[in-house]
């Protein structure tokens, strides 16, 4: 199998430049690719009800990170979690050994809250496109 090409988020991120093309091609080009996948293994993993999971749960913790309610410090560990639930859902064959790395490539970035902001922003990106390419169920 194929793996898609690491997604970095900055540009550069010392001068906070997103790289331009992240939530265009580079989202849909990752959603291509796992659509692919889903294809290709009998329509068993990346489903998109499984892919949406996780989606909302980057996106429950960007909107804590950005409330204030927490500290972001308390919010790292449970960013870093997604890793673990992605290796889980990866042994039931429930996700691609492609979406556990980029889950944990995209992880791996997150180290403030504009990073995970980045991350809830690419994966709002990228599900739209795997709802164009993706499966249809």
């Amino acid at each position: 199998m194929e793996k898609p090409e690491k997604i970095e988020f900055w540009k550069d991120k010392e001068n906070r430049q997103v790289d331009p093309l992240l939530f265009s091609a580079r989202a849909e080009n990752l959603a291509k690719k796992f659509a692919d996948e889903h294809e290709k293994n009998r329509n068993k993993p990346n489903k998109r009800t499984q892919v949406r999971k996780f989606f909302d749960e980057i996106t429950s913790l960007n909107m804590t990170a950005k409330s204030g309610r927490q500290d972001f410090q308390n919010i790292l560990p449970l960013v870093h979690m997604l890793t673990a639930k992605a290796a889980y859902a990866n042994g039931r064959e429930l996700v691609s050994n492609t979406f556990l790395a980029f889950i944990k490539e995209s992880v791996d970035q997150v180290h403030d809250q504009r990073d995970l902001d980045i991350f809830a922003t690419f994966f709002e990106a990228f599900i739209g496109f795997y709802r164009l390419h993706g499966p249809r169920s």
